[in-house]
């Protein structure tokens, strides 16, 4: 198993995530079970395929970006069947989907070349664990995003309630919970590796503005919980600072030396 069969996999899954998006549109329960179904099949392809491309590479797929937005697509929809299980707003199902076939598809897109070589600092016991929380954090906050897009909207049309930012809420603590894990791992697993436990790195700096950003959300809802707005347009803001951190950091003339960029 290589990445060419990457499509393979993903068309199954996607095919079946578009199909499962429909059967949410109608009102009645036995189309959305039948929908709940197909989302969960999808991610069991698409779960296949990650444990296959793992036995291939001998090695956790999740060296490269491309590898990473495996594990966000996956993450993803089971973020949307988890939420919607609790909470059953189809719209968050549909839209989780919708993210995690974008990610799918840059990937069908842009195809990497994929080495079984773990250069040695990463291959440590914190290497699975430091990702694999990242992945989820990150997954359980675009989905609070969704929350945050879908609560600015409502307010547009004065139809916002508190349900909606209780979700929001419950999400982001999820998810910071996750971040914080993150970054400890982070931390031991570079003590383990360079003999410091933090050393300002680029990415380092940008994931712990991302998690002040974040923190800086909750303690706002907590002291202003009032101020519905400013705070859905603070979650958004969060969401986009989580990007640079993820994508934009290998982009900077400062980051090229990094220890963090993706090969």
């Amino acid at each position: 198993m290589n990445w060419a069969y990457f499509e393979y996999f993903a068309f199954i899954s996607v095919i079946l995530w578009i199909v499962a998006m429909v059967f949410y549109i109608p009102s009645r329960q036995k189309f959305h079970r039948a929908g709940t179904i197909l989302v969960v099949i999808g991610l069991l392809v698409f779960g296949a395929f990650i444990t296959k491309l793992w036995i291939a590479l001998e090695r956790p797929p999740m060296r490269t970006l491309g590898e990473t937005r495996l594990w966000y697509s996956f993450f993803l929809a089971g973020v949307g069947i988890v939420t919607y299980s609790r909470w059953k707003y189809r719209w968050f199902m549909s839209y989780s989907l919708i993210m995690a076939i974008v990610f799918v598809l840059i990937n069908y897109l842009k195809p990497e070349t994929h080495s079984k070589v773990l250069m040695p600092a990463l291959q440590s016991p914190w290497f699975v664990p430091h990702v694999i929380v990242y992945m989820l954090a990150y997954a359980l906050l675009a989905a609070a995003t969704l929350i945050a897009i879908r609560g600015l909207y409502l307010n547009s049309k004065n139809k916002l309630n508190d349900n909606i930012l209780w979700v929001g809420d419950n999400l982001v603590y999820i998810g910071f919970a996750f971040l914080t894990f993150g970054l400890l791992f982070g931390a031991l697993w570079a003590k383990e590796a360079w003999g410091h436990y933090w050393t300002w790195d680029p990415k380092e700096t940008w994931a712990f503005l991302t998690w002040l950003v974040y923190l800086l959300f909750i303690h706002y809802r907590y002291f202003y919980p009032n101020k519905k707005k400013n705070a859905l347009w603070l979650l958004s803001l969060a969401f986009v600072i989580l990007l640079l951190c993820w994508f934009g950091i290998n982009a900077l003339p400062t980051a090229q030396n990094s220890v963090h960029t993706y090969g």
